[in-house]
């Protein structure tokens, strides 16, 4: 019998090369850096790091180079118990994200997507919930959210790194995640609503998240917390809301668990190293 995941990831593995300044430079503006670390990321295995620490079982659909960064990449897959059966291994180099943290906790990121511009996501696994984003080839996005809106999934797009799609793409997702500036890049709520999504989630940072569907907008509180490092707290809102979609939530409580997974993320160092438990989250869904 054929397994069926609770949640289908398609997109990017990176190794995050990461250094961090007092304050992010200017263009041709030189700052010394105060630290240097290395970390697995990219977008896609965030998010599957964090459903799968949300307590998802997860497939990652994406690919490496054949180089030592794989190796970190995989190693991470297989701790977290992520299925890595469709992963391939191509001839460019594994990705590199290079990031530089500020201390007010800000980020600027440039990615080089080596491996993941061979994504293609002929081959899918059963699953309850589909999500990619945009650092994967959008005919790879595409195929995906039509194969899992075929296949009776809830379809889920994180629209970034922003850059504008159409309905080739937008007409299969059932929920769209943007934040603030994707939301407008893609053509407004109104927009997505008529082109078929049942939900949009804005995430607008400290400032929380707002769930739009036909019937009006709700407003998703922040959790308050002392930031750290932001990066990877955007994938961790959108894979804990997909595990906890894939669970049985309704979408008002999922996101009021995605809110506090995303807001424990910023408080540690580094992308897939800050992404906290399901435990952890309750926890702090307790105290609020």
């Amino acid at each position: 019998m054929t397994a069926v995941f609770d949640v289908c990831v398609v997109g990017s593995a990176n190794l995050d090369l990461v250094a961090t300044v007092a304050r992010l430079p200017g263009p041709g503006e030189t700052v010394p850096g105060t630290s240097y670390a290395e970390y697995p990321g990219g977008k896609g295995l965030n998010q599957a790091v964090a459903a799968a620490r949300a307590g998802a079982s997860v497939a990652f659909v994406g690919a490496v180079g054949a180089d030592a960064a794989a190796s970190t990449l995989l190693s991470v897959l297989a701790a977290d118990h992520i299925d890595p059966s469709y992963v391939g291994i191509a001839s460019l180099a594994t990705g590199r994200a290079l990031i530089g943290v500020a201390s007010s906790g800000e980020n600027s990121i440039i990615v080089v997507a080596g491996a993941n511009g061979t994504v293609t996501a002929d081959d899918l696994p059963a699953a309850r919930v589909v999500l990619t984003q945009l650092e994967v080839p959008l005919p790879a996005v595409a195929r995906a959210m039509a194969a899992g809106r075929r296949d009776g999934a809830i379809t889920v797009l994180n629209p970034a790194p922003a850059q504008p799609i159409g309905a080739e793409i937008l007409q299969w997702c059932d929920i769209v995640v943007p934040n603030e500036h994707e939301v407008e890049l893609l053509g407004g709520v109104a927009h997505l609503l008529a082109l078929g999504a049942r939900a949009v989630v804005v995430t607008l940072g400290a400032d929380g998240a707002d769930l739009h569907t036909a019937e009006g907008t709700t407003h998703v509180d922040a959790f308050a917390v002392t930031p750290l490092d932001t990066t990877g707290a955007g994938d961790t809102f959108s894979g804990a809301l997909c595990a906890r979609l894939a669970a049985g939530n309704d979408l008002p409580v999922a996101l009021r668990f995605a809110a506090a997974a995303g807001a424990l993320c910023t408080t540690r160092a580094g992308a897939v190293p800050s992404i906290p438990l399901r435990a952890e989250v309750e926890v702090l869904l307790n105290e609020a």
